[in-house]
C-alpha cells in the first residue's frame, strides 16, 4: 500500500489563503479600531480645547481695562438730558399751536 499525504498540496495553497485572508481581515479591523480611537481622541481634544478658551475668554472679559470715567458719564448724561428737554420743549410748543389751531379755527 502506498502512503497518500494527509494533505493535499490544493488544500495547503487553500488553507494558507484562507489564513492570509483572515489575517488581513484582522489587520483591517485592527486598523479601523484605532482609526476609531484616534477619532475620539481628537474629540476628546477638541471639547478640552474649546472648554479652556472659552474659561480664559471669559477670564479676559472680566479683566477689560476701565475706559469709562465718571465724569464722562455725568458729561454724557448731561448732554443726552439737555437734548431731550430740547425735544420735550419742541413738541410741547407744537402740541399748543396744534390745539389753538383746532380750537380757534
Amino acid at each position: 500500500m502506498a502512503k497518500e499525504p494527509l494533505i493535499t498540496r490544493s488544500e495547503l495553497r487553500k488553507r494558507r489563503e484562507l489564513e492570509q485572508q483572515a489575517a488581513e481581515a484582522r489587520q483591517q479591523a485592527a486598523q479601523q479600531q484605532q482609526q476609531q480611537v484616534r477619532k475620539t481622541a481628537a474629540k476628546e481634544y477638541q471639547r478640552e480645547e474649546k472648554q479652556i478658551k472659552k474659561f480664559y475668554r471669559k477670564e479676559s472679559k472680566k479683566n477689560q481695562p476701565i475706559t469709562k470715567t465718571r465724569s464722562g458719564e455725568k458729561a454724557k448724561s448731561r448732554e443726552r438730558n439737555h437734548f431731550l428737554n430740547k425735544a420735550i420743549v419742541i413738541v410741547f410748543i407744537l402740541l399748543v399751536i396744534v390745539m389753538a389751531f383746532v380750537f380757534l379755527v
